[in-house]
């Protein structure tokens, strides 16, 4: 993946907001980022942070009201999506991006067969035939490593393990060969022999299609193995991001450095405590004005207070959003 390859997604000063009865919510704050082709981009925070709420954004799939996308710009194809109608969306969603949502318990249609679901796409955006549409969906069910493929394809989800539900998932997403697929905590309720399995398979695909992803997760030993470069979000803003072995080296961001800390050892001492961030996740009534992490902040200045960091190049394609310097361990600016 060349530096100087033109991003497939740009995305600049993304702002979304939820409208609800007790005010507004700022789920989402001026956020920008870009992805290269082939690159795997892993988005990391807690819940709430913002990330499946910015994904969402991107191509509309937000219910409005109460969500409100206020701002930015997200560049596809040569096309704004926020500037775009519901039918050039509608073309973009799976034929140029594709997205695997968290549960595909419920974002299965538990009425219609597991063929008929792949096929829907296929015959939608691509406009195959019948006949053509139930061969790719078999090809895509051997691709994804289902058995039986030709058989199963008449089954209904609930005939399908956890595991396999997320596989016919992804051969939807893959459905009409995206440029990019947005990956949405794919393996969370998976046990963790069956997570191994989905990311290998995700590995894979990205190797044999050449497809650039999107891989939100809690998991940063997730991030660790797969992801080319990651994004750290806090308050529906982005703190940190860079190469992920650079952000895993140096991390930069007392949130980047809490969150690595909470991630168990298996070196660690017999009946030794987790670690912890201690706090809540703030409830943003307004478009944050200060450092939305101060209040559970060990390196916190009063500058913090009055004053929200605007994102900072510390080397290598690294860049952070904060004050404290973790080399001085003083104010990164006087």
């Amino acid at each position: 993946m060349p530096d100087g390859a033109k991003p497939v997604l740009d995305v600049k000063g993304l702002e979304t907001v939820f409208k609800t009865r007790g005010g507004e919510i700022h789920a989402v704050n001026s956020v920008s980022f870009d992805l290269r082709p082939g690159e795997l981009l892993g988005v990391v925070g807690e819940s709430g942070s913002g990330k499946s709420v910015t994904m969402m954004s991107l191509l509309g799939l937000l219910p409005s009201p109460p969500a409100d996308v206020r701002a930015g710009q997200v560049m596809f194809d040569g096309a704004d999506l926020l500037k775009s109608d519901e039918d050039h969306l509608r073309a973009v969603r799976g034929a140029g991006i594709g997205f695997i949502f968290q549960d595909p318990m419920t974002s299965l249609n538990p009425v219609f067969t597991v063929g008929f679901q792949i096929m829907e796409p296929l015959r939608k955006q691509m406009a195959m035939d019948k006949p053509r549409a139930r061969a790719r969906a078999q090809e895509l069910l051997e691709l994804v490593g289902i058995p039986d493929a030709g058989q199963r394809l008449g089954d209904y989800p609930h005939q399908f393990s956890g595991g396999m539900r997320q596989r016919v998932m992804i051969a939807i997403a893959l459905a009409c060969d995206p440029k990019v697929l947005i990956a949405d905590e794919p393996t969370t309720a998976l046990d963790v022999t069956i997570q191994a399995q989905i990311i290998e398979l995700v590995r894979g695909l990205r190797q044999k299609l050449g497809m650039a992803i999107i891989w939100i997760t809690h998991d940063l030993g997730v991030v660790a193995g797969i992801a080319d470069r990651i994004m750290v979000m806090y308050g529906g803003q982005i703190v940190e991001q860079g190469p992920v072995r650079d952000v895993f080296a140096r991390p930069q961001h007392p949130y980047t450095r809490a969150l690595l800390k909470t991630v168990p050892s298996v070196r660690g001492a017999k009946n030794a405590k987790l670690n912890v961030i201690e706090g809540q996740p703030p409830i943003l009534s307004a478009a944050p004005v200060a450092c939305p992490f101060r209040r559970r902040c060990a390196h916190a200045f009063a500058r913090c207070e009055v004053e929200n960091p605007a994102r900072i190049d510390v080397g290598q394609g690294h860049d952070v959003a904060c004050f404290w310097d973790p080399v001085t361990g003083g104010p990164r600016h006087a």
